[in-house]
C-alpha cells in the first residue's frame, strides 16, 4: 500500500488504505480542525521528534467498553482504600507533560513532541481534550489524557509514578464515560497491559462502524472539572 502525502487541504485518504502496519499518511499539520477530522475518521497522529508528521489507522484496533473494565482483587482493594484522589481537567498540561517524560519499556524517547503538547492543550482549551488526574497527598502521581468526540473517548497516553496510579486513572475514566453514556474508549494499539484491564481487539472495519454510530450522538464538549466519581 502507498503512504499518502498530505497537502494543506483539510483531507485524509480512506483509512482502509493504510499499510499493513497501520501507517496511512505523512505530512499535513496539527491544527485543531485536522486533528478532529482525523479522529472522526479513525486516524491519529503518532511520530517522534525529527520525523515527519505521521498519521495511523491500525488494524486491529484495541477498545475498552466502559462497563467491561477488568478490576483485579488487589486493584479493588486500592480503590476501596481511597488512598488516591481522582480529578478531571484540573492540570491537563501537567498530565501530558508527565506522559511525555515517563519512560516506557522498549521505547527510546517520546512521541509526545512539543508540537503535540501545544496542539492537544489547544484541544483541551476548546473543550475536546480531557485529562484524568490521580493525586496522592496532593501530589500528581498518575493520569491519562485523550479526546472526546460524540460518544467515543480516544485515549492517548497515561503515566504512573506510584503503583496502580495509571490503573486507577483508567478505571476512573471508564466509570465517568460510562456514566456519561459513552460507547467505548479507543485504546488505539493493543498491549498486554490494556488487555489485562479488559480491552479487546477488533478489526478496523468493525471499529469504524462503532465510531460512525458514536459520532452520530452529541459530543460532551467543555470542561470535565465539574465531574466526580
Amino acid at each position: 500500500m502507498p503512504v499518502y502525502k498530505l497537502s494543506d487541504e483539510l483531507i485524509f485518504p480512506d483509512p482502509s488504505l493504510a499499510d499493513d502496519g497501520g501507517l496511512l499518511a505523512v505530512g499535513g499539520d496539527l491544527r485543531l480542525e485536522r486533528i478532529l477530522l482525523a479522529y472522526s475518521m479513525g486516524i491519529f497522529p503518532w511520530y517522534s521528534e525529527g520525523q515527519p508528521l505521521l498519521w495511523w489507522s491500525p488494524d486491529p484496533r484495541a477498545i475498552l467498553m466502559p462497563d467491561e473494565v477488568h478490576i483485579s482483587k488487589s486493584l479493588r482493594r486500592v480503590l476501596r482504600s481511597h488512598k488516591f484522589t481522582v480529578k478531571f481537567d484540573t492540570h491537563f498540561r501537567e498530565v501530558i507533560r508527565n506522559c511525555s517524560q515517563t519512560g516506557r519499556p522498549g521505547q527510546d524517547g517520546t512521541w509526545i513532541t512539543e508540537a503535540m503538547i501545544d496542539a492537544y492543550c489547544g484541544l483541551h482549551e476548546a473543550g475536546f481534550a480531557h485529562s484524568v488526574e490521580i493525586y496522592l497527598d496532593d501530589e500528581l502521581v498518575g493520569g491519562l489524557y485523550g479526546i472526546s468526540l460524540g460518544k467515543a473517548f480516544f485515549g492517548e497516553s497515561m503515566f504512573s509514578h506510584r503503583s496502580d496510579a495509571s490503573k486507577v486513572a483508567l478505571v476512573s475514566l471508564a466509570k465517568l464515560v460510562g456514566n456519561l453514556g459513552f460507547d467505548f474508549v479507543d485504546c488505539q494499539l493493543p498491549t498486554h497491559h490494556l488487555s489485562s484491564m479488559g480491552a479487546v481487539d477488533i478489526s478496523r472495519e468493525d471499529y469504524l462502524l462503532k465510531l460512525r454510530f458514536s459520532l452520530s450522538n452529541n459530543s460532551q464538549q467543555g470542561s470535565w472539572s465539574k465531574f466526580s466519581i
